[in-house]
């Protein structure tokens, strides 16, 4: 393929992990491009396993996506890491968490403990949730200066409502994420669902250039005690420290 070939064939698969399946009209009406090239372009995709024909005839993400994704994720060290510490707490152990990674106004979930019966809503693995109504997507975006967060936020309905005590406008989120900032970790009150609170810490880069992560850790409310969430916290702060930390520094 030629350089825009690529990039326009890139553009194509992001559309088909936004949107899910879309038929070859679809896809030409959603990035301007005739149907003939629309369709060289995604049997070419095809041939590479990236993308497969549904029975009913749409477009959607193939197999060898799976395996790539897999590979980006096998990548960060950090990702084990959780894994082998967040079985193995006394506390986190029986709890709800994940790693994230933020994607402008996303995060994107690399990794997820399952220490009890998902919560609604729950994201799995590769999925991407809004990180203004997120614990861990407010931690990672409580980093960014006022400017930062307005130029983010500028398009008109960029902020995702999914229920009412989500942030509905950018000042609401800049008070959010000064909140954030003093308390020292982030919190989702009932924003991405009436009866979850999220707790969520960021994870600092350990060497320069690399990107931050985030941990969190997702409650019932029905039944949320204090002392559930303070522990869930402190155990939170343990997860950060240890994740944050040069292998050659633990002891």
């Amino acid at each position: 393929m030629s350089a825009p070939a690529v990039t326009r064939a890139a553009a194509i698969l992001g559309s088909l992990a936004d949107e899910g399946p879309l038929t070859l009209t679809e896809i030409a009406r959603v990035h301007g491009l005739a149907k003939s090239s629309t369709l060289n372009l995604c049997v070419a995709l095809e041939e590479a396993g990236l993308v497969r024909r549904t029975p009913e005839g749409a477009w959607t993400l193939g197999r060898r996506t799976v395996e790539l994704g897999g590979a980006y994720v096998r990548g960060f060290d950090v990702v084990r890491e959780f894994y082998d510490f967040t079985a193995s707490h006394p506390v986190l152990s029986h709890e709800l968490l994940q790693l994230v990674l933020r994607h402008q106004r996303d995060v994107v979930y690399l990794a997820r403990h399952e220490g009890r019966a998902p919560l609604p809503l729950s994201a799995s693995i590769g999925d991407r949730f809004p990180a203004s109504v997120t614990a861990v997507g407010t931690a990672l975006l409580a980093r960014l200066d006022d400017t930062e967060i307005r130029r983010l936020y500028a398009e008109p309905h960029s902020l995702a409502i999914w229920t009412e005590r989500s942030p509905t406008s950018v000042e609401a989120l800049l008070e959010k994420l000064h909140a954030t900032r003093e308390r020292g970790y982030a919190v989702d009150d009932r924003e991405t669902h009436p009866q979850v609170y999220g707790v969520a810490m960021v994870v600092p880069a350990r060497r320069a250039g690399d990107e931050p992560f985030s941990v969190g850790c997702s409650l019932m409310l029905p039944t949320l005690t204090e002392e559930q969430l303070i522990s869930a916290r402190e155990g939170l702060a343990e997860l950060r420290d240890h994740l944050a930390a040069p292998l050659e520094m633990r002891g």
